[in-house]
């Protein structure tokens, strides 16, 4: 890694760090965690104090990886749909937004509108 990436690398951890202080899912309200890679989108709805996934939506599904790119606002917009979906068929319908570290812009904030629009609230 070139120190220009390592230091990018390290202050999306110390982010990441500083938000995962405060935010904290529950039953009631499970954390919407959110990982972003070059090529690829995760999202999972996670309850911290069972320490387990309620739902959760990837670019690295099969049948998703047939019909898309995961590394778009597209591909974002369609994840964010797909685990708010899931959420609401496990009865979650509201959550905590943890955006990883990542700046809220472009794919982080398309997920985050198009689960809001399935319903989803935050």
């Amino acid at each position: 890694m070139t120190t220009t990436a390592q230091k990018r690398h390290e202050l999306r951890i110390r982010r990441h760090r500083r938000v995962r202080k405060k935010v904290h899912g529950t039953a009631t309200r499970p954390r919407l965690a959110i990982y972003r890679s070059n090529k690829h989108l995760t999202a999972q709805v996670i309850d911290d104090d069972a320490g387990r996934t309620v739902a959760s939506a990837s670019t690295l599904e099969a049948d998703f990886r047939k019909k898309q790119s995961g590394g778009n606002v597209a591909a974002a917009t369609a994840v964010g749909a797909l685990v708010a979906e899931r959420a609401k068929q496990a009865g979650v319908s509201a959550v905590v937004f943890d955006r990883g570290g990542f700046l809220y812009h472009g794919r982080i904030a398309a997920i985050a509108e198009a689960a809001r629009a399935a319903g989803l609230e935050f």
